[in-house]
């Protein structure tokens, strides 16, 4: 099946391993001024809760704590949105990363000053994830 393509997605794919994958990516966003505040093995949630096998699946929850600030002190449903969600998962021989893009966003959008940190943020995390070596 062809993967869906949308507006809403900063999207690499990387040969590394799906552990050096992320450690790479963790050590970008860092560099970025993200950090990590979630963490869901979704492979595992689901041989837990209805005994399914998928192949790895994580998503971080990734979030600048400055430009949250900011965000949240501008409009209270920040929340809707953040942190930003990045999946990494098995792609056949190799691995993709995708990271929700703020800056999508059409609420955002109609806001000046939120829509310019999402900016921010979607700079910030299109380089992180664009990091990752092909």
């Amino acid at each position: 099946m062809t993967e869906p393509t949308t507006n809403t997605d900063i999207r690499a794919t990387t040969s590394l391993s799906m552990a050096d994958a992320e450690a790479h990516l963790r050590e970008a966003l860092k560099a970025e001024g993200f950090g990590v505040l979630t963490e869901i093995d979704v492979q595992g949630v689901l041989k837990e809760k209805i005994d399914a096998d998928i192949e790895p699946y994580r998503i971080l929850g990734a979030c600048n704590p400055r430009l949250a600030h900011q965000a949240i002190s501008m409009w209270k449903g920040f929340g809707l949105i953040a942190p930003c969600n990045v999946a990494l998962y098995e792609a056949g021989d190799h691995r993709v990363v995708m990271a929700f893009d703020p800056a999508a966003v059409p609420e955002v959008r109609e806001h000046a000053e939120l829509y310019a940190m999402a900016r921010e943020a979607s700079a910030g995390l299109r380089r992180a994830v664009e990091s990752l070596p092909e």
